[in-house]
């Protein structure tokens, strides 16, 4: 009887170190063969196979099989894999496959104990005659349980093959205990198992789900969809390299696989909030962009200026009658030639000036201006400024297309972002989404938008966000109202943003030390963008 305790004793021990492992390993093939492992370790069988089951072919697969007379370790983490066909649950009729033992459990979620395979009837055994001539073994006793969780779903079928007596070294018929332990552990392991791929298939749909609102912005802009998915991309390959930093302010900063995971997904959803963003301003391409480009209007009000010019000219000529020679004649002509190649010179300069860049030079706004004094005769003869002030007002934008009601609108996107984050019931280890993807506008110094934060205020993770924002975007070559910059010339850009308190100078420094930005290049950048870069030469870096 005190035999019989210790046994029992050293069961419970494994099944409580099994249960313990299913409660924190999330990785199921390893489960698996721990499994499988264990049923043998408890019942001190010779050999075991683990099945799973296959919905969509309604089957069971040879997931693991081992076997110690006979040194065999196939699938599961052994790299000699399973060949043998799945065991069908079905006949061909449509009828339940009860002549397979294995099948036999799975369709009547019940165990079979077989204390010798070979005096058994009702079941078909010729594939197991068959293994035991080829490799000169002798099956004996079998005992099959099916996997089955809470809710009688089949995870799959557990067999296990010869129990051995430790006296005698000779295989004997698992007992009743064996049974009882080996379906406790078989649906405790379903279970575990069940919850595992359900967390699973949450994440796989949670992660989907991002997806589809990207997918969402990807309709309203191309461009903007690909931003989406390159930044968190970006942020990923810095947080990298500061996690293999070590040396410098950095060197401290480690991350953990659910760290990442936290940052993957605050990359993916930092511009969730331009799903509400109006169309028409993330596709302004040019600067007097609406739903057409005003510059045609601008084109066609200069022709009438050329027209005006020629007409005055010509009533000069009229005016002087028979008194109009050769030489003044040719004086009014080149008049004429001047006041066009000046019109033509202000409108080129207009058309230069719609197309929106890094910096628009102050002299530059101020020839808008005067432009905008030339005067028209309007179709009911009042005069007319040659440019509106709404149009006098967009040409002056200094920096890129939008004016400031536009940059306000593109700016909220932000604020709807950190709203909609905010909504969400983060579970504990996504606590930091909202933080990471609403602090990507923001400053060191304080003068980012929307709350303002300073460099101590923020994590380093949304401080790695703004980083890899702002260089997608210097780089990106689809934007659809500025070329992509060149490597070289990004880096110049980003170490201006460095000087100017704008960004981490910490992570600025690994991002240019480790190449972080050759890295994305050569994954996303056109070659044509790629140049050789001179360290010595980007702003606010020491090499």
């Amino acid at each position: 009887m005190k035999n019989k305790h210790l046994d029992i004793a050293h069961r419970l021990e494994k099944l409580t170190e099994l249960s313990l492992e299913l409660s924190t390993n999330r990785n199921i093939p390893l489960l698996l063969e721990r499994i499988l492992q264990t049923a043998r370790s408890i019942t001190l069988a010779d050999g075991g196979t683990l099945y799973r089951t296959v919905e969509e072919e309604n089957s069971l697969s040879f997931y693991i099989s081992i076997n110690d007379t006979l040194g065999m370790h196939q699938g599961g983490s052994s790299t000699d894999k399973i060949s043998i066909p799945n065991i069908p649950l079905s006949n061909a009729d449509g009828s339940q496959n009860l002549n397979a033992v294995s099948a036999y459990a799975a369709n009547t979620r019940k165990s079979v104990n077989i204390p010798d395979v070979y005096q058994a009837q009702g079941f078909n055994f010729s594939g197991m005659r068959m293994f035991d001539e080829k490799y000169h073994y002798h099956s004996q006793s079998f005992l099959t349980v099916p996997m089955q969780d809470h809710e009688g779903e089949l995870v799959g079928v557990l067999q296990l093959v010869n129990a051995i007596d430790p006296e005698t070294g000779q295989p004997h018929p698992f007992s009743e205990t064996d049974q009882y332990f080996i379906e406790a552990l078989a649906s405790q392991a379903a279970i575990a198992i069940t919850n595992q791929q359900l967390i699973y298939r949450l994440e796989h749909l949670f992660e989907h789900f991002i997806k589809l609102i990207n997918m969402g912005i990807d309709e309203k802009s191309p461009h903007t969809g690909r931003h989406c998915e390159h930044v968190p991309e970006l942020a990923m390959m810095l947080a990298e390299a500061t996690h293999a930093t070590e040396q410098g302010p950095m060197a401290s900063f480690q991350m953990t696989e659910r760290d990442r995971r936290e940052l993957w997904v605050a990359g993916l959803l930092h511009d969730c909030g331009k799903i509400t963003t109006p169309n028409h301003v993330v596709e302004k391409s040019t600067k007097l962009e609406t739903i057409f480009d005003r510059i045609n209007l601008i084109d066609t009000r200069f022709e009438v200026f050329k027209r005006d010019a020629e007409i005055a000219i010509l009533k000069q000529k009229c005016a002087l009658g028979a008194a109009l020679d050769s030489a003044q004649s040719d004086a009014l002509d080149r008049q004429l030639q001047a006041q066009c190649e000046q019109l033509d010179a202000d409108r080129n300069f207009l058309r230069r000036a719609n197309i929106g860049g890094e910096g628009m030079k102050p002299e530059d706004q101020q020839r808008v201006t005067d432009i905008a004094a030339r005067q028209w005769h309007g179709p009911e003869g009042d005069l007319i400024a040659a440019l509106s002030e709404d149009e006098v007002t967009n040409l002056r934008i200094r920096m890129g297309t939008l004016n400031d009601a536009e940059r306000q609108i593109i700016n909220n996107h932000i604020v709807v972002t950190i709203k909609m984050l905010e909504s969400l019931p983060w579970p504990k280890q996504l606590r930091n989404v909202t933080e990471y993807a609403g602090g990507h506008h923001e400053r060191m110094d304080g003068k980012g938008y929307p709350r303002g934060l300073t460099r101590e205020q923020m994590s380093p993770q949304a401080r790695m966000m703004a980083i890899a924002d702002i260089f997608e975007a210097l780089t990106a070559a689809d934007r659809p109202y500025k070329r992509g910059n060149t490597l070289s010339e990004a880096l110049e850009i980003l170490g201006g943003f460095r000087l100017r308190d704008h960004i981490d100078p910490d992570l600025f420094d690994v991002f240019v030390r480790n190449k972080v930005y050759q890295q994305y290049a050569d994954k996303f950048m056109n070659p044509s963008q790629i140049d050789v870069v001179d360290h010595s030469k980007i702003p606010g870096y020491v090499p």
